[in-house]
């Protein structure tokens, strides 16, 4: 017989995962909880039963003291590492065709960097010019930037047109949680459309403080408006057709049609570059975790899908 479901231990796991604590605050913004009452009592029962420990600010499921010492490391580094992604970005955004709106994800969205770490920008690009975009942006880091990723990685791409991200789960709704928007006012049609996160993460609200309104330049609006017709149409086709004929070269191979689908996510208004299908394997590393307290500690927790 399984004890009352804990709704802490949904966060403190999933981040455990990155072996990244989490401070209190910070546990309720990734709950579900609806009153400060309800959260305090779990935190002190989890505390109690030793299914969770408290190190400094840091509330863990049993994780290393050197986990904690690279969080707070790792939030230093992130600090530095931002004025570096918000040159990159504003860059980006103010140079290159076709960009609705720009913002920051990954580890660096959620305060931490170090030296494994990229900085990963989501991108939204006007419709129908998605994969012209991407692979103009791809040629600049692989001929000026020598391929490096470091502050320049760029893996996930939608249009304005199609703002909802299909896949629900409990990690796409942290990363939607978790962005940084930088550039575009699209970004607030975005959380609109993506509003479902709410159900899995009530208590996190966007992050708007870094968002910053810039105008395009004329000449890149010009731009733009000249490949508005069949030319661009063309272009587009064959930036898709080059990409998508590379990465089924590279990774068709190593994995299952299905999760090279979900992996490469690709179509004329979304563009995913995951090689190592890192999503699937952060949801099933979550459910293993969630059955090893369950077995543990007799603890009820729900099932997550990919």
């Amino acid at each position: 017989m399984h004890a009352k479901f804990l709704k802490i231990l949904q966060p403190l796991l999933y981040f455990s995962l990155f072996n990244h604590p989490l401070k209190k605050e910070e546990i309720l913004h990734y709950s579900s909880h609806t009153t400060q009452k309800d959260f305090e009592e779990e935190i002190a029962l989890a505390l109690s039963k030793n299914i969770i420990e408290k190190t400094a600010a840091y509330y863990h499921p049993h994780l290393n003291e050197e986990c904690i010492t690279k969080r707070e490391t790792g939030y230093k580094n992130a600090q530095k590492a931002m004025i570096k992604a918000k040159k990159r970005a504003r860059f980006a955004y103010t140079f290159f065709p076709f960009i609705d709106g720009i913002a920051i994800s990954g580890s660096l969205s959620k305060g931490y960097f170090d030296k494994h770490s990229d900085v990963d920008f989501f991108i939204i690009t006007k419709p129908g010019r998605l994969w012209s975009c991407r692979m103009a942006l791809i040629l600049f880091k692989k001929i000026f930037l020598f391929n490096s990723r470091k502050y320049f990685c760029m893996n996930y791409f939608i249009t304005s047109d199609n703002l909802e991200i299909i896949e629900k789960n409990r990690f796409t709704a942290t990363e939607i949680a978790t962005l940084i928007p930088l550039h575009g006012s699209v970004f607030e049609h975005f959380f609109k459309a993506n509003n479902w996160y709410k159900n899995f993460l009530p208590n996190k609200d966007c992050n708007w403080s870094e968002l910053e309104n810039i105008p395009k330049k004329p000449l890149l609006q010009y731009y733009e408006a000249l490949f508005n017709n069949s030319i661009g149409e063309f272009i587009e086709r064959v930036c898709f057709n080059i990409t998508f004929a590379v990465w089924k070269i590279k990774y068709k191979e190593k994995m299952s049609s299905a999760d090279f689908a979900i992996a490469f996510k690709s179509s004329q208004n979304v563009s995913k570059h995951h090689p190592s299908n890192f999503q699937k394997k952060v949801i099933d590393a979550l459910n293993k975790k969630y059955d090893e307290i369950r077995e543990k500690y007799q603890i009820e927790l729900p099932e997550e899908h990919a």
